[in-house]
């Protein structure tokens, strides 16, 4: 049997509701939050593998004002061990929070940090990347599937390319960012989440984890792409034709 590795770090995001109408103008803080998918499905693979004896300790670690404490306790309810936010209401780019999650992977010292790969809401795919290269840590992305070796030395990895499905080794402590194939998370249950109520929640400042950021970026506006026009059907080529050229402008 593989010796439990001791220590899971799994970061998360609170993002707006993927399945939620948007709101043009609105912000991420007037919208229903949820954890990030991608960030829920690394909570979950991290669960498995303690389940598995394969890990003793399973901390998430989230940056944002209190108002995402509910997807802190969300995290605790499917089962993190402990849960620590880091208190930044700002806006922050994928680079201001690989460096205060290069902080807290300095503080915790764990064996391996599991995280999406990617937040639904900017899409950027760039923080766990950014997080292995400031840390000089080996890193497997777009993982579906992952697998600890030689007692938690080194880690299988199926990674998802666009040419197919690509088998890599890395040696722990790593990164790993899941992608959608590599489970489904568990339900949260309102008995889960009411005892998950009574768990503290370790709040930290950059200030304290040592790290001074500032965001690179500044979202200018937010808005629904145009409404698509309605068809309309043509008696000829030689009608379409003159149509995309004089009205739609696209030759």
């Amino acid at each position: 049997m593989t010796e439990p590795i001791a220590k899971i770090l799994v970061p998360f995001k609170s993002v707006p509701d993927p399945y939620a109408e948007a709101t043009p103008g609105g912000s991420a803080s007037t919208a229903k939050a949820v954890i990030n998918p991608f960030d829920e499905i690394a909570i979950e693979e991290a669960l498995r593998i303690r389940e598995r004896g394969e890990a003793t300790e399973i901390v998430g670690l989230t940056i944002g004002p209190a108002a995402v404490d509910e997807q802190v306790r969300a995290a605790l309810a499917m089962g993190v061990d402990r849960a620590v936010r880091v208190d930044d209401a700002r806006a922050l780019d994928p680079y201001a929070v690989a460096r205060i999650l290069r902080a807290a992977v300095e503080k915790e010292a764990p064996q391996v940090v599991l995280m999406g790969k990617q937040a639904v809401d900017d899409d950027s795919n760039q923080a766990g990347q950014m997080l292995a290269g400031l840390l000089g840590w080996p890193q497997a992305t777009f993982v579906s599937k992952i697998e600890l070796l030689e007692n938690g030395a080194r880690a299988c990895c199926t990674r998802e390319t666009d040419g197919g499905l690509e088998v890599i080794e890395v040696n722990l402590p790593a990164i790993v960012t899941t992608d959608l194939r590599l489970n489904e998370p568990r339900y949260v249950s309102l008995p889960g989440l009411m005892k998950a109520r009574k768990k503290p929640i370790e709040v930290l400042t950059c200030e304290q984890l040592g790290v001074q950021v500032e965001p690179l970026t500044t979202t200018l506006s937010i808005a629904r792409p145009p409404k698509r026009a309605a068809g309309a059907r043509v008696e000829s080529v030689e009608e379409l034709v003159r149509k995309l050229k004089e009205e739609a402008k696209v030759i």
